[in-house]
């Protein structure tokens, strides 16, 4: 089954004009401040939704108090309400008390010298947060799955979810990261080593602190190429005119959203009768270039990881398996392991 994520909360205009002043002017500050500090606007955005379901409930069930006066027998009750009466997850319930914290974290170390937040200390930490759940198994594919997926995709005319999938499958990159790619990174021109990979034209915006560190992104060309050049020739064929290789369907100056990912996530996961979440092709393709036989410190570099102990958290292979990859059917020690990176 695809992976769903609970989003229930109890905000509404109308609700949000009622929030005590006070805490509406305290959380524009906020606000202010995480964008003189540069966070990414889509913490920022995360942030300010979690706050406001926050003071909606300080509104409907706790008097609408002003946020220093808010006790931690009031952060529990919150945290019981989100539970048993929002239906939240603990791992959702621990990113709104999360936003909370930050924000007292702000009140208690740059608004200290003003009055109204004289001595205030931040509580809600000491609210024990509720036990995360059991996570769920990783899926793990196989080539054969995939590309049963890209080639039932592909006989469909679904060109643009085939060269999606392949991206991720030959790129190894992170759902937000997808959609950041342009079509001139592909352009023969951005081909390196001997042909073997794509490099982007300029760093791509990756997860990070604040904005995030910028990288240049690698692509399995040979593999790639067939689905980039469906997918491009549909585009001509519909008109479309973007920068962007996957464009928003109803603004194609913008690019194709995590809501559609996430939607194409759930088809796939129909399709194939697996858990199909994007990250799991991360882990694919680190295992993918592990059993070509590519050093730990290549992996490193063409995934853009800072240390070469993130292969080994990535690529699913038991240590028989990594092992065995150096080993002939004679049981003699094989000095051809690595084939070339072109072939992959």
């Amino acid at each position: 089954m695809p992976r769903k994520t609970k989003q229930n909360d109890i905000t509404s205009p109308e609700l949000l004009m009622q929030i005590n002043p006070d805490n509406q002017r305290l959380k524009q500050d906020f606000i202010a401040y995480l964008q003189s500090v540069q966070r990414s606007p889509k913490t920022i955005n995360g942030y300010s939704n979690d706050i406001d379901i926050f003071f909606v409930w300080n509104l409907l069930h706790n008097g609408n108090k002003f946020f220093p006066k808010i006790s931690k027998r009031d952060y529990a009750a919150y945290q019981f309400w989100l539970i048993n009466e929002n239906g939240n997850s603990p791992a959702r319930v621990r990113r709104l008390k999360s936003a909370i914290s930050s924000m007292s974290n702000y009140v208690e170390n740059i608004l200290d010298d003003e009055d109204d937040f004289k001595g205030f200390r931040s509580t809600i930490r000491k609210i024990e947060s509720p036990a995360m759940q059991q996570v769920r198994k990783k899926t793990i594919w196989s080539d054969e799955e995939l590309d049963n997926l890209l080639n039932t995709l592909s006989a469909g005319g679904k060109n643009k979810k085939a060269c999606m999938l392949a991206l991720a499958m030959c790129s190894g990159r992170r759902k937000a990261e997808l959609c950041r790619f342009r079509v001139d990174d592909f352009k023969d021109e951005n081909l390196v080593c001997s042909g073997a990979l794509y490099k982007t034209s300029e760093p791509i915006q990756t997860k990070g602190f604040g904005l995030g560190k910028y990288i240049y992104c690698y692509t399995l060309a040979k593999k790639f190429k067939p689905y980039l050049d469906a997918w491009l020739k549909e585009r001509d064929e519909l008109g479309i005119q973007s920068k962007w290789l996957f464009p928003s369907k109803d603004d194609p100056s913008e690019q194709i959203s995590d809501t559609t990912l996430n939607s194409w996530a759930a088809t796939f996961s129909r399709m194939t009768g697996e858990d199909f979440y994007w990250h799991s092709l991360r882990h694919y393709f680190t295992t993918h270039l592990a059993k070509a036989g590519l050093p730990d410190g290549v992996i490193q570099e063409i995934v853009g990881w800072e240390s070469a102990d993130m292969v080994r958290v990535y690529k699913d292979m038991s240590a028989e398996e990594q092992i065995a990859q150096y080993f002939g059917e004679d049981g003699e020690i094989r000095t051809d392991v690595q084939r070339s990176i072109s072939d992959l």
